[in-house]
């Protein structure tokens, strides 16, 4: 798997690794530079290219990436933020390595130039960045040049994803080139979007660097395996029954949209628990999705004595109070797996120990930032990043928590971890969210675990948003399920196909 993701100390330990295992340092220095350049020849003529250098070995890598740019012909300035008598180590060496024309930094190097090279400060960079640094980079941000980043844009932390400090400044680049595994910083937002594109080189370290990582970005390789596809001989029976427990009859849109996600992404039968009050409401809106009448908790607790009612979503549009408290108790005695969302969260904001004594697995809650605060008051605010955050509050509920966003976190109870990144903006509509708690139910009604569910509903969630493009409303996108489907399954396969051709 190459989807994991790196710390900043888990990169380090990666190079040591190398070391470890043979690879010089000076040689993941030279093939760290020469990728860069390789990149950039890819996307442009030679051209006047001016690299800024730093004090450690991001600067280093600066130095090869001139000396690889200069033998293809670029015209190659390099501007360093220190005199390159005072570098040491290997920055030193492929500075004295490079020949060609050289300056410190100042507004003026950048003048002329067609391509900048961001090769100031890495991803360990801890302090904000400050005096001729920061006034390039305010310059850069303020005009159309195009700027490639070495490993991370200067001045953008490779845990925290963004600056160290609140008003602290970040580099835009349009190309980030990073080295062996991405780092947080390439996945969480702000941080993401100062990077660019962001291409992963391969620089020499073995693969079993990367073995004990226990954080991914969320593509198809990480669950893929698991997906539960139809097979020849499966039935309806056999793809689970997946409940969505409706809010009374002024609120029962949200448990239909949960319940039209579930079905679509595959689960074999789907029905809405329906309050009594709001049956001829569903009744009349539902098809292929079945009406199942309930009275109050005791009534939903019978409903699931049924053990063909394998797996819940509860929590759109039931309201917030008592009478969804005691809901999601029924529902959580009952021992199928369940999916909180909403109001089936925000109904525990005064007491969450209440909620979290009665988690288990197979679960999963599936806030947004406001309904996380809610039950986990103050957690984001001293996390170190979202990631760190709901992998807390994962330990906490002792079950999966997806944490709904721009750059959406799934964490298990188990540690593990995935950056979902694949969401376009438009996404951010009404409803969406009860969407991908029925995408998430319905994939554990086909027997999927909890993580897995999680992260492959996110997924799948965003793939659905970018096959039906702007304008889109929740309503479309159990719709442009089947494209998202089809588009994973083909993915899939040529991952397999490549995968057989390369062994």
């Amino acid at each position: 798997m190459t989807d994991e993701i790196l710390t900043v100390a888990e990169a380090y330990a990666a190079d040591k690794f190398a070391e470890s295992a043979g690879v010089r340092s000076l040689a993941l220095m030279e093939n760290a530079g020469r990728s860069v350049a390789d990149e950039i020849a890819r996307r442009m003529e030679a051209c006047r290219a001016v690299v800024l250098c730093g004090p450690g070995n991001n600067g280093g890598d600066g130095y090869v990436v001139a000396r690889n740019l200069q033998e293809r012909g670029f015209d190659v300035l390099t501007a360093s933020l220190a005199p390159r008598e005072a570098l040491t180590g290997d920055a030193a060496e492929m500075a004295a390595r490079w020949t060609g024309e050289t300056t410190l930094l100042t507004m003026r190097a950048i003048e002329g130039a067609d391509i900048v090279v961001d090769a100031l400060f890495g991803a360990g960079l801890s302090r904000p960045l400050e005096g001729m640094a920061k006034d390039v980079a305010l310059t850069l941000n303020g005009s159309e040049m195009p700027v490639v980043a070495v490993d991370v844009p200067s001045g953008l932390h490779g845990d925290l994803g963004r600056s160290p400090a609140e008003d602290g400044v970040c580099l835009g680049a349009d190309l980030t080139v990073t080295f062996f595994r991405k780092k947080p910083a390439h996945v969480l937002m702000p941080g993401r979007l100062s990077c660019g594109e962001v291409v992963v080189a391969d620089i020499g370290i073995p693969d079993a660097a990367a073995a004990r990582a226990t954080l991914f970005e969320n593509t198809p390789s990480l669950w893929g395996r698991h997906f539960p596809w139809p097979q020849p001989e499966s039935h309806k029976y056999a793809r689970g029954h997946c409940i969505a427990v409706s809010g009374p009859a002024h609120a029962t849109g949200a448990a239909r949209l949960a319940a039209r996600g579930a079905l679509r992404v595959g689960a074999g039968l789907v029905s809405v628990a329906s309050p009594l009050e709001a049956v001829s409401v569903n009744a009349a809106q539902l098809t292929a999705v079945m009406v199942k009448p309930f009275a109050g908790a005791s009534g939903l607790t019978g409903l699931l004595k049924d053990r063909r009612f394998n797996a819940v979503a509860i929590g759109p549009g039931c309201g917030v109070g008592k009478a969804t408290q005691e809901l999601v108790g029924a529902v959580l005695a009952s021992g199928t797996a369940v999916v909180l969302d909403a109001d089936a969260l925000t109904s525990f904001e005064l007491t969450p120990a209440t909620l979290f004594a009665q988690l288990r697995e197979p679960c999963v809650l599936t806030p947004h930032a406001g309904e996380f605060e809610r039950i986990f008051p103050g957690l984001l605010g001293k996390s170190p990043n979202r990631i760190e955050a709901a992998r807390v509050a994962a330990k906490t509920a002792k079950c999966t928590v997806l944490l709904k966003g721009p750059d959406t976190v799934i964490a298990g109870a188990d540690g593990r971890a995935a950056v979902n990144t694949n969401a376009p903006p438009w996404l951010a509509t009404a409803g969406a969210g009860d969407v991908l708690s029925g995408m998430t139910a319905g994939l554990l009604a086909q027997g999927m675990q909890s993580f897995e569910a999680a992260c492959a509903a996110a997924w799948l969630h965003g793939e659905a948003a970018n096959v039906h493009g702007l304008g889109l409303i929740a309503e479309d996108l159990p719709e442009a399920l089947p494209a998202a489907l089809r588009n994973l399954k083909e993915r899939l396969e040529d991952e397999r196909s490549a995968h057989s051709s390369g062994s």
